[in-house]
């Protein structure tokens, strides 16, 4: 009976033990995951003054677009944690995207090499992140669902805090409205 007793006692200890161990393990990787997103923002940040520079002299009258583009970067570089950083990080995408818009219409833009290069390599850098956000959240689901499960929700401390997940601001949860009503009637004459 004494070694019946003694052996579960082993068993919950070596159980307890590999429980704890797995979420440090988990809580870890959240932490590593976050850090690959950090430095694909890190690359993101350092090619946007590149591309600023790069176009800064034909663009000079939109200046208020290069400076908006500026100004984001600099709004996701001081920015902390996963929802500051998306919301962040959703500006200066939007910021990007108009710089890519004006760079459309104008052909000696389009056609440099450089600018070419740099937005290839934005766009690179854009779905690393989407790979690192995904990868981020997957590891920070896994971690609250081991932390929250019976009976080990019981048995830990304050070692192992709730994580943020890296999720779009509400405004860009929403649909945008498209109207499809004008489709197959004249455009009126300007």
């Amino acid at each position: 009976m004494t070694f019946v007793l003694l052996g579960i006692v082993v068993i919950a200890v070596v159980w307890a033990i590999g429980a704890y161990n797995g979420l440090v393990a988990l809580k870890n990787r959240a932490a590593a995951a976050w850090s690959q997103i950090d430095v694909q923002l890190k690359r993101r940040h350092d090619l946007v003054p590149n591309l600023v520079e790069t176009v800064r002299g034909a663009l000079e009258h939109e200046r208020s677009t290069l400076e908006s583009v500026v100004a984001a970067r600099q709004r996701a570089l001081d920015a902390h944690g996963p929802q500051q950083s998306a919301a962040a990080e959703q500006d200066l995408s939007r910021a990007l995207g108009r710089l890519f818009a004006v760079v459309e219409g104008y052909p000696e833009l389009k056609a440099n090499q450089n600018v070419l290069a740099l937005q290839e390599e934005l766009t690179n850098t854009e779905n690393l992140i989407a790979f690192a956000r995904q990868h981020y959240n997957d590891v920070v689901g896994q971690y609250h669902t081991r932390r929250e499960t019976f009976p080990i929700n019981l048995m830990m401390g304050s070692d192992f805090p709730t994580r943020e997940y890296f999720t779009a601001p509400v405004e860009a949860q929403t649909v945008p409205k498209v109207d499809l009503g004008g489709i197959g009637k004249p455009r009126p004459e300007a």
